[in-house]
């Protein structure tokens, strides 16, 4: 059986952007693939080290969020990046094979850099500019041949498949060179127009909000900045607002387009309209997420039997490793 690695950053709950660029791609294929879902503490400690509770805190928000999905635990394995010790050690052996010149070409790293700059004003930390060869040590480690990612991450990824090239070539082929799977809406917008739906930018939608919270966050999402009164005729291309209709009303998304173009439908009756359509999407997911967060017991045991099963296939491909790097004494 195929192997799938994928995972998220325990830096906030999960947002609609995660849910149609990933989790709901996992959730399709864990019964097909050998799926491994990494919440990845140590990666998120790159840029927010100075603040380790948060970290902590969102663990088992980020393992709710993909209960909520549909990750079964008895067809996905989920665990704690921080408590399978071997990857720390494949990342090691990882940053001989990259040069600092090509992890600043990284087009991900760049950007997030730039939207970090405040944090990194005395300069960018050697943890942070290198959390590629880490994120390629996740996904090597397990030997994935499939990764579900956003379309942002897609740079990593193929990072992540010149590192396999390099190490097979040089000590003998181990690594597979992972594909990913893009989502169906692969890069979400965000709420104020931003290209990206951003835990960061505070721009999202989350999994768990509450309809009164999803009901607000609507209200006041960026539209049509060419439609200025109830009644011009808008432009649904450019309109944030109307790329959710799609994904959301996909029904009625052509006859919104008509009558906003036309005048006849103004931006507070297409969000309540919209607004009423994410509410009904989310609420079994909400429940689910509900009724996993009512026995944590159960969710810890999930994630400590996970880790356990991920430890023992990292322990599995590291002696492959050791063995061919002539290191296994």
């Amino acid at each position: 059986m195929a192997t799938i690695l994928t995972g998220d950053r325990p830096t906030g709950q999960l947002h609609l952007g995660h849910l149609f660029g990933s989790l709901l791609n996992r959730a399709k294929l864990q019964a097909e693939y050998d799926t491994y879902v990494i919440v990845a503490d140590v990666q998120a400690l790159t840029d927010n080290f100075h603040h380790p509770d948060k970290v902590r805190d969102n663990v088992y928000e980020v393992v709710l969020d993909n209960l909520a999905a549909g990750l079964n635990p008895q067809q996905a394995t989920i665990f704690i990046q921080s408590l399978v010790p071997e990857i720390a050690e494949l990342t090691v052996f990882f940053s001989n094979l990259v040069t600092l010149a090509r992890l600043e070409r990284n087009p991900t790293v760049k950007t997030e850099l730039e939207q970090k700059k405040d944090l990194f004003k005395g300069g960018v930390t050697y943890g942070f500019l290198g959390y590629p060869v880490s994120q390629a040590a996740d996904i090597l480690t397990f030997q994935a041949d499939l990764v579900p990612v956003g379309q942002d991450q897609e740079p990593m990824l193929e990072q992540t498949r010149e590192i396999a090239r390099k190490f097979n070539s040089i000590y003998g082929r181990i690594f597979p060179e992972p594909k990913a799977l893009l989502g169906d809406f692969p890069r979400l917008s965000g709420l104020d127009g931003n290209a990206k739906m951003s835990k960061s930018l505070g721009n999202a939608i989350y999994i768990a909000d509450e309809p009164a919270i999803i009901n607000k966050k609507i209200k006041i999402a960026k539209t049509d900045p060419q439609k200025i009164h109830k009644n011009d005729p808008g432009h649904p291309q450019i309109c944030p607002v109307y790329g959710y209709q799609q994904i959301f009303n996909a029904a009625e998304a052509k006859e919104i387009a008509k009558e906003c173009k036309s005048g006849r439908l103004g931006c507070v009756d297409c969000k309540r309209c919209l607004a009423d359509k994410v509410i009904a999407y989310l609420a079994p997911l909400q429940e689910r997420r509900r009724h996993y967060a009512e026995d944590m017991p159960k969710v810890r045991d999930i994630v400590r039997d996970g880790t356990a099963k991920a430890r023992q296939r990292a322990r599995q491909t590291m002696a492959e490793v050791r063995e061919k790097m002539k290191i296994d004494y």
